[in-house]
């Protein structure tokens, strides 16, 4: 997308690019085998925040999110990959967290207690994810180009905002995040409810 004279696709890209621990990400999670995943949310927004902001780029980051969309709804599926993800991920330095968005009904309820429709696809999770900076997921294609998938677009996240997607998450989950963020990035401008 480009507004103005910024093509930000490019400036996610290029900044992806300067960051050893994304690149790793994005190398090793190959290794996978998964044909419809995207690296997404904390991890790609903080490291755009740190680089706009002048933070060491992996700064305030606590973990990967790798999502993933498999219609083999077992739970042993999805252990297997997490099991996978575990060696592949053995002596990287934070935390990776991998899920089956396909699955994410089957247990949604019990941790937020919020009734979830089943997705029927990875981008329609990451079109509910809680904020429209956040709500981002990129992939490396077969052909070692990138894929983005960013609902509300780019523009809050190169501006620093945190606006709520109120289309699953709740008043107090937002509020949880925007204060944890604004500790570690006080430049961040926060949008009520």
């Amino acid at each position: 997308m480009t507004v103005g004279t910024i093509n930000y696709e490019e400036k996610l890209i290029e900044i992806i690019e300067l960051s050893p621990l994304l690149v790793e990400v994005f190398e090793l999670s190959q290794r996978l085998n998964l044909s419809q995943y995207y690296i997404g949310a904390g991890c790609i927004v903080q490291t755009v925040w740190n680089c706009l902001i002048g933070n060491p780029l992996d700064y305030g980051i606590d973990d990967i999110d790798i999502v993933y969309f498999d219609t083999d709804l077992t739970y042993q599926k999805e252990d297997g990959i997490i099991k996978l993800s575990k060696e592949v991920f053995c002596k990287f330095p934070i935390k990776v967290d991998i899920k089956n968005q396909a699955r994410v009904h089957l247990w949604y309820k019990d941790k937020f207690g919020i009734d979830l429709e089943p997705y029927l696809s990875i981008e329609e999770a990451i079109n509910s994810w809680p904020t429209t900076a956040t709500s981002l997921g990129v992939r490396r294609d077969e052909n070692e180009g990138w894929k983005i998938h960013s609902p509300f677009g780019l523009e809050d996240l190169f501006q620093l905002k945190v606006k709520a997607n109120k289309k699953l998450i709740t008043q107090e989950i937002y509020k949880t995040k925007y204060e944890k963020w604004k500790r570690k990035w006080p430049e961040i401008t926060v949008i009520p409810w």
